[in-house]
């Protein structure tokens, strides 16, 4: 609630009616400052046994006020007057609003009042002290009816505040879900937008399906029967490529191994045609074969490195592609030993704002926006360059080992 705007409505109310007042929690102990307590009480609560008795005589005349639901009157450890008007909000006892310390005017009557001024023990008491005894006899008189007008006007002012607060308080609440629900369509369809896009790029390939599988089926049995193993092979990893490209089914999430299968497949295939001038290592336990992965994450990763870091070589380039656990998630690493990139072009990149031949480069980007909505940001493309010996680079997607695909 707010207590600021509490604190200047008593501030105002103790010094229009001359009583000291505050506001105090369940348990007694203030809420705002006090404001208009006279030197005796300010004193008295300056020794830490005396405010505690101070502290439960609020707390219990709070307490008397709420089992009726109307302020209560009754009279402190020290002798003097006070009213305790309850808090209420939706059911819940907030506090009270303590209004008094006082000594009634005997010209006025007023109802029985709860005495507490004689629960505590006399031993210790601030009636032993003669300079607390002085200011004791200094303190004025007042009616019951003003003591009274002022605790119930200042009761239903913070009531009503108490209200309000809390109503703004579930305005606010509503709207913060308002947002992240508005926040979590924006994500959801940020990461169909990429889907689309993935599945775009996956449908680029395709020419037509059945007639490219018969033509390398053809190719395959052909170079068999010419005794050309190694074309065989070839042609086998390619139509697998494609199969995976082409085939797959209506799922986001793939098992890692096939991911990995593909990519191994496509290494072959450059191996074949780039020959000396790259080798590559593929290290993937058979532990993480099962492990979900989002469609199309690793092959564009390996392609950069072909792009960028591989073909300006003629010859020892060298992609390594690692699979272990960390935690909860494994890591994927994939290396290569090309020139590097620098932090501004590092940043351009997972921006999708990398340029390369006049257009944008957006596969690297792809993929982190996909894995940051798929699994927070905790889970995007890292990128280390220069990685090794001033060169290289190191690109590194981190998966959860387990997780529900039906969440997405």
């Amino acid at each position: 609630m707010s207590t600021e705007m509490l604190q200047k409505v008593q501030d105002n109310f103790s010094a229009a009616v001359g009583v000291a007042m505050v506001i105090v929690d369940p348990d007694g102990a203030p809420v705002t400052q006090p404001s208009g307590f006279s030197p005796f009480c300010s004193a008295v609560r300056k020794r830490p046994d005396w405010r505690e008795r101070c502290f439960h005589c609020d707390a219990v005349g709070g307490r008397t006020a709420l089992s009726t639901g109307e302020p209560a009157i009754y009279k402190c450890h020290c002798q003097l007057v006070d009213f305790a008007a309850p808090i209420i909000m939706r059911g819940e006892y907030l506090g009270a609003v303590i209004c008094g310390q006082v000594k009634l005017d005997k010209r006025h009557s007023g109802p029985d009042f709860v005495d507490l001024s004689n629960i505590f023990p006399t031993e210790g008491s601030w009636s032993e002290n003669d300079g607390l005894l002085k200011l004791h006899s200094e303190i004025g008189e007042i009616s019951y009816e003003r003591l009274r007008s002022a605790a119930y006007s200042l009761y239903y002012i913070a009531s009503h505040i108490v209200e309000e607060s809390y109503s703004n308080g579930v305005t606010q609440e509503l709207y913060a879900k308002n947002l992240r629900l508005a926040e979590e369509s924006q994500r959801r369809a940020e990461l169909e937008r990429l889907l689309r896009e993935a599945e775009l790029q996956a449908l680029s390939y395709q020419v037509n399906p059945h007639f490219l599988f018969n033509v390398l089926n053809t190719i395959g049995r052909l170079a068999l029967v010419e005794g050309a193993p190694e074309t065989e092979t070839t042609v086998h990893a390619f139509a697998d490529m494609m199969r995976y490209i082409l085939k797959r089914s209506g799922s986001q999430f793939v098992p890692l191994r096939t991911e990995v299968e593909h990519v191994r497949n496509y290494l072959y295939l450059l191996k074949i045609r780039l020959g000396d001038r790259f080798d590559f290592t593929l290290d993937a336990p058979e532990e993480f074969d099962n492990v979900l992965s989002p469609f199309m994450v690793l092959h564009p990763l390996v392609e950069n490195c072909i792009n960028y870091a591989i073909e300006p070589m003629e010859s020892g380039g060298l992609i390594e592609v690692s699979l272990y656990r960390d935690g909860t998630d494994v890591i994927i690493d994939v290396v290569d030993n090309g020139p590097g990139i620098n932090a501004e072009r590092r940043v351009e990149v997972l921006r999708g704002e990398a340029d390369h031949g006049g257009r944008k480069s957006i596969g690297v980007y792809n993929i982190h926006a996909r894995m940051k909505q798929y699994f927070g940001d905790s889970h995007g493309v890292e990128i280390m360059s220069p990685f090794r010996q001033g060169r290289g680079t190191l690109v590194r997607l981190r998966l959860p080992l387990e997780f529900d695909p039906c969440d997405f």
